[in-house]
């Protein structure tokens, strides 16, 4: 059974923005007193935040909400470049990835 990527994940992210356990769950709308340690308990995979919240820190974080299930750090670096095309762009990269699927056949 594989882990779960949400702690890697999350403690990446806010790691790349520079900013503390604390500072990201206020940011989000912890009280100030609880936010360190709930933010801890996610990063250690004690506990698991809500969609909702989890809503929130992909937000807060500005990555979009699927790179916390990405289990290898490519998927997760092609979410984030995915999140950042507009329609358009998405539906021409569907064509050629489903173009270069077929051709590998």
């Amino acid at each position: 059974m594989a882990t779960n990527p949400i702690p890697l994940r999350l403690k990446h992210a806010r790691l790349l923005i520079g900013i503390s356990q604390k500072e990201l769950g206020v940011r989000i709308g912890m009280d100030e007193g609880s936010a360190s340690g709930r933010m801890n308990h996610y990063e250690k995979g004690r506990h698991v935040p809500d969609v909702d919240t989890l809503r929130k820190l992909a937000k807060e974080l500005n990555v979009p909400l699927n790179y916390f299930f990405c289990e290898d750090d490519s998927s997760a670096e092609l979410a984030c470049l995915i999140d950042l095309l507009d329609e358009n762009a998405k539906k021409a990269l569907i064509n050629d990835l489903k173009h270069q699927r077929d051709m590998g056949r």
